[in-house]
């Protein structure tokens, strides 16, 4: 997950709507009701961003191009950080400015809704500052967080240093993959990360100064596609395991500026090759095209795709989004779809799934913006 960051709300004005799919609810005839509120949303200072950013503020910027499944709506403000340093600095001044915004990486597991974002967008593109220490014993790499993690990977096949090769085919960003411990292959960052450089702004529920630490992996308290971090996020939907989709009470942020991981010495050849046997699995099991990434994670002792597949809906389409015939745990945006199609579609998923196996499917992606969602589906699924 790539949306690293954002200030510490107070109740009621996180701009995100509180939305409540329950399966099984009498009355709703195979669909997810949902229970939306209506928050007013955060105020969002044009004036004194301008005055802090001058022109690097661009107002009302459509996301969708910076997002893997082309969808999304306007940001009220986008900023774009080129360098570790740059991205500090913008962070400090909006928490200064008590301004709502978020950190976007490569825009994978994440849908961001079609009304978009009410705050500001910062895109880190903090792509500098790749160091590989081969003296040192394991040799490491240290990298800033907005550097491509598959871009990463190939670099450290070029020096014949393995232990990135299942990221080779992940296009999220290195700071997206160390809050949200991505992995793939049976890899994964949680196993190669030796320490992170964070900023944040105090601990627990309080506000302090900004500070900047590093952080050793075992602070991150890693689990399966979650870690500490993670838990901090606030200001977007996310799951719970009683099969809720819910916002997050927001708490103090932090964010990913670099880190360091540790490799293993090999040959290029063998990492490439390694790489390539990767790839080819990928093509033969996953979709190619505009796609989140996987919708869900995979429930205990299963798997996600194999539940969504025996549950019938393989290539069930939805206006322009599609779950995979190849793969059922990717939705895919055939070049017409909005963000809402692919959200009703999860609806469906979820529901059937849970209806016919009594299996709560937990998100892996990340629900960004806001969600108002009409009591039904206004067209129904096909075939």
């Amino acid at each position: 997950m790539d949306c690293v960051i954002c200030r510490r709300c107070q109740p009621g004005d996180s701009g995100i709507a509180a939305d409540f799919i329950r399966a099984n609810e009498p009355g709703k005839q195979g669909f997810l009701s949902i229970d939306v509120s209506h928050p007013t949303g955060p105020r969002i200072d044009i004036p004194g961003l301008r005055a802090a950013f001058g022109e690097r503020l661009v107002v009302n910027v459509p996301l969708g191009r910076y997002t893997a499944a082309r969808v999304g709506g306007p940001a009220d403000a986008f900023l774009h950080a080129c360098s570790s340093s740059e991205l500090a600095n913008f962070v400090c001044q909006l928490w200064k400015l008590e301004q709502p915004f978020l950190i976007l990486g490569g825009g994978s597991n994440v849908l961001v809704s079609d009304s978009g974002v009410r705050g500001v967008v910062v895109l880190n593109r903090s792509k500098g500052g790749i160091r590989f220490n081969l003296g040192a014993e394991p040799p490491t790499v240290w990298a800033e967080s907005g550097v491509n993690l598959a871009s990463l990977a190939r670099r450290a096949a070029a020096r014949g240093l393995s232990g990135l090769e299942w990221a080779a085919g992940i296009p999220g960003t290195l700071g997206g993959a160390i809050v949200g411990n991505a992995g793939a292959h049976g890899g994964s960052i949680a196993a190669q990360l030796v320490l992170a450089e964070i900023l944040h702004r105090g601990e627990g529920m309080g506000i302090g100064e900004p500070a900047r630490e590093m952080w050793a992996v075992d602070r991150m308290e890693y689990e399966y596609r979650g870690s500490a971090l993670k838990g901090r996020r606030g200001g977007s939907l996310a799951d719970d395991k009683a099969g809720t989709l819910q916002s997050h009470s927001c708490q103090p942020w932090v964010v990913v500026l670099g880190a360091q991981l540790k490799l293993e010495r090999s040959t290029p050849e063998a990492v490439q090759a390694q790489m390539e046997e990767f790839a080819t699995y990928r093509r033969r099991t996953q979709p190619s095209g505009a796609s989140i990434g996987s919708m869900f994670k995979n429930p205990p002792a299963d798997y996600a795709g194999r539940l969504i597949e025996a549950a019938g809906l393989k290539g069930t389409r939805l206006g322009g989004a599609e779950i995979s015939a190849l793969h059922a745990n990717f939705f895919i945006n055939n070049g017409k779809a909005s963000a809402s199609d692919v959200f009703n579609l999860i609806r469906v998923a979820r529901e059937r799934v849970a209806e016919k196996y009594g299996v709560c499917l937990e998100m892996e992606i990340e629900l960004v913006g806001d969600w108002q969602v009409k009591q039904d589906i206004s067209s129904p699924p096909i075939r």
